[in-house]
């Protein structure tokens, strides 16, 4: 397919897994049935007017089993181009589009998903981003290090303003409520903001570090905007958002709202249900990378390779591809939008990658090696866990980040007057 026809096509790749199917003829079938229904049976006269609607096949790879797999192993990766004109310029629209009905046929997995630029016009993307976020912190030479509330339900505010007192006293940039914190009568939003907010600018006074607290977003989704500016007149600084709860189109809607104007952190809560399955389901590059940047996330979190809730390295590659990429080829067309990259075009601002999940001081060696610099190191029980407490929970991950930035090896470097990265080694270890 030319460049000319691909700007006004988005496509999908497919891997589609079974014994027997002829897969050519199956991707003709995608892309007739989910565009224009039938083909063969209109007149002539009738398809010159459809054709503009017509899905395209642009590539069908197959994969035959080797030596020893079974038969079950068999599969091909089809792409399928759908016409910008066939949906409105909005994510439920062209989800609905490439993987409504399909979803259900079968094993099948959408692999990727790459936007024409008609289609990404219409997304302005993530507001701050990570060059935005630093402004907002000051913070240009290291990766972020944020702290997550741990035991939040039930507690009342001034238990959860000292908890966030004590993170803060640690050096964190960024500090996060849990996910599962709702609106309740014991500490509704804007009363929980304007303690933590307190206790960040108390913290600041001592440790010259400003930070931002991501307040969780929740309630219902009519009511969400007047949530979130609740929240912002009490202070807060950042929001937290569990985007696939609520709709992808609804973190589009945050995004760009005027009142709305503070960073937005994707939660991936229900992306289990979503990604993990080789055969059915969405890749998480394009689930927790691709849309959720489109979409507007600053920051987006996701299982890291090495904690309590492991994705494989390639998936957590594969997100930090797609959320850091400044190559408008890699999302107009799968590649092809080569006059755009050429022109230095960026499609959208980078939204950070947060690896989460099980994460202690002497996992930060390996969160630098692969994410490098332009990342959030995100940790829970590894700063309320410290055996010295939280606020030196905080100070250990900072001490491991700058001993990595230096070129140190951990143990040497928690070794030269760094006790609270010791402490962190000797309760959980380092791997390297």
């Amino acid at each position: 397919m030319s460049l000319a026809i691909s700007s006004a096509y988005c496509v999908a790749t497919y891997r589609c897994y079974d014994e027997k199917a002829d897969f050519h003829k199956k991707a003709t079938g995608i892309a007739v049935g989910l565009t224009v229904g039938s083909w063969t049976e209109l007149p002539e006269a009738r398809k010159a007017e459809m054709e503009k609607h017509l899905g395209r096949v642009v590539s069908v790879d197959v994969h035959e089993p080797s030596a020893g797999e079974p038969a079950s192993a068999r599969y091909a990766d089809i792409r399928i181009a759908y016409p910008d004109i066939n949906f409105s310029r909005d994510i439920p629209a062209l989800l609905v589009t490439v993987f409504g009905k399909l979803s259900m046929d079968g094993r099948i997995k959408l692999i990727d998903l790459a936007f024409s630029e008609s289609f990404l016009s219409a997304f302005p993307g993530p507001r701050f981003g990570t060059r935005g976020v630093r402004k907002l912190l000051g913070v240009h030479d290291r990766p972020l290090l944020m702290s997550i509330f741990k035991s939040v339900i039930g507690h009342d505010l001034p238990t959860l303003r000292e908890q966030f007192y004590q993170q803060a006293l640690g050096g964190v940039d960024l500090i996060k409520d849990d996910e599962i914190l709702f609106e309740n009568p014991l500490t509704p939003i804007e009363k929980r903001v304007e303690l933590c907010m307190q206790a960040a600018a108390e913290a600041e006074r001592e440790t010259g570090q400003k930070l931002l607290y991501a307040a969780n977003l929740t309630g219902p989704t009519f009511g969400l905007v007047e949530q979130a500016k609740k929240a912002i007149d009490a202070g807060a600084n950042a929001l937290l958002f569990n985007v696939l709860a609520y709709g992808f189109d609804a973190l589009s809607e945050l995004s760009r709202h005027p009142d709305v104007n503070v960073p937005l952190m994707a939660h991936p809560s229900l992306a289990g249900a979503l990604y993990p399955s080789p055969y059915h389901g969405i890749a998480a590059n394009v689930l927790l990378g691709k849309l959720m940047r489109l979409a507007g996330a600053d920051l987006v979190l996701f299982p890291s390779p090495y904690g309590s809730v492991v994705m494989p390295k390639e998936e957590n590659m594969a997100i930090k591809q797609a959320l850091l990429t400044t190559e408008a080829a890699d999302y107009i067309y799968g590649g092809d939008g080569a006059s755009a990259s050429a022109n230095g075009q960026v499609p959208l601002a980078a939204s950070f990658p947060v690896p989460s999940a099980g994460i202690h001081p002497g996992l930060v060696p390996l969160i630098l090696r692969d994410f490098g610099g332009q990342a959030v190191v995100n940790a829970g029980g590894g700063v309320h866990g410290h055996p010295m407490g939280a606020a030196a929970g905080g100070r250990a991950f900072r001490q491991a980040i700058d001993g990595c930035q230096a070129g140190v090896p951990l143990l040497e470097y928690a070794a030269d007057e760094h006790p609270e990265l010791q402490a962190a080694i000797d309760a959980w270890g380092i791997k390297e």
